[in-house]
């Protein structure tokens, strides 16, 4: 029986013989089905090899767009492309087990003992791999820490300037005496506000509980200090200015409700525990993985014709 080409169209919903992992298992299993047809002429285990050949290659390219794919949706910058790169990465990874799925039978077929095991050290560390892989891409699709920073940015933002607009335009009543008092308070009403918007960019960033909880304390001080500033300020500004303390007051209230929201999100630190576990536990999985295919391929390569090395 003659093996199909690379080339040839794809059964079904597959295009090409080269397009995707599936359409390679696919062949890998066609294959098997005309060998065992076959018998164990010398042709025969020519074909099996070759096929053997091809899909520990498969394997290795393969993993690694799996691998990549799950590296783009931890450093993803919109829940759309975290999304859309971890359910690419969970095809690659089930193309993955469908390749392996395939390879084995042929390597016990042809008695290769050594290549048999490379490839079940392979499928042990992978199924490590994709556990750890599937607790990262939870993590990344969440995207906390970003739903943090756009909080910041932006309701945040607005309602900060909000408040510095209204607090700088009331006007003291006694414009002698009280003007200096008047704008030393609305200065350090604003300052406090503003120190709270540069501890929330540090407590999206911060990976350690205990330093997020001095961060929140230390923001709860600078929101006591700007009400006592605005209450000062009530004591001191013409009747006509009130409404503004009261739009300032609203616009406090609401920027510290967009703070609880910022870092209540902050607190869950997906992004940043995502991209830890992707930097040091999955990266020494991966490179685990990644020896083991390599060392298959290595000894397929070595492998003669007859059998034997």
């Amino acid at each position: 029986m003659t093996l199909p080409r690379r080339d040839m169209p794809c059964p079904g919903s597959l295009m090409t013989w080269g397009c995707t992992a599936k359409a390679t298992a696919w062949i890998a299993l066609v294959t098997v089905g005309a060998l065992a047809a076959a018998g164990c002429g010398p042709n025969a285990a020519i074909e099996r090899l070759s096929v053997a050949r091809r899909l520990s290659a498969d394997l290795l390219v393969g993993f690694t767009k799996a691998a990549d794919a799950g590296n783009r949706a931890v450093m993803a910058d919109t829940d759309d492309g975290s999304a859309g790169y971890a359910r690419e990465a969970e095809q690659a990874q089930l193309a993955v087990q469908r390749t392996a799925d395939a390879l084995k039978p042929i390597l016990q077929g042809l008695g290769y003992v050594e290549e048999t095991r490379l490839l079940d050290e392979f499928g042990s560390r992978f199924a490590q791999y994709r556990a750890l892989d599937r607790t990262i891409l939870g993590l990344a699709v969440e995207n906390t820490n970003l739903k943090a920073q756009r909080l910041s940015f932006g309701p945040a933002q607005d309602a900060a300037d909000s408040f510095r607009d209204c607090v700088e335009a009331v006007i003291p009543s006694d414009a002698a005496n009280g003007t200096w008092r008047v704008r030393a308070l609305a200065a350090t009403a604003v300052s406090e506000i503003r120190e709270i918007q540069v501890l929330q960019a540090a407590h999206i960033a911060e990976a350690d509980d205990a330093a997020m909880s001095r961060m929140e304390k230390r923001m709860a001080h600078l929101e006591a200090a700007a009400r006592e500033a605005l209450a000062a300020l009530a004591r001191l500004v013409r009747a006509a200015s009130r409404p503004r303390l009261g739009a300032a007051t609203a616009a406090l209230d609401r920027f510290m409700g967009v703070n609880a929201e910022i870092t209540a999100l902050s607190r869950r630190n997906t992004n940043v525990r995502s991209l830890a576990l992707s930097l040091n536990q999955k990266g020494k999985l991966a490179g685990a993985c990644e020896d083991s295919l390599q060392a298959l391929r290595q000894a397929l390569e070595q492998r003669g014709f007859t059998g034997t090395r």
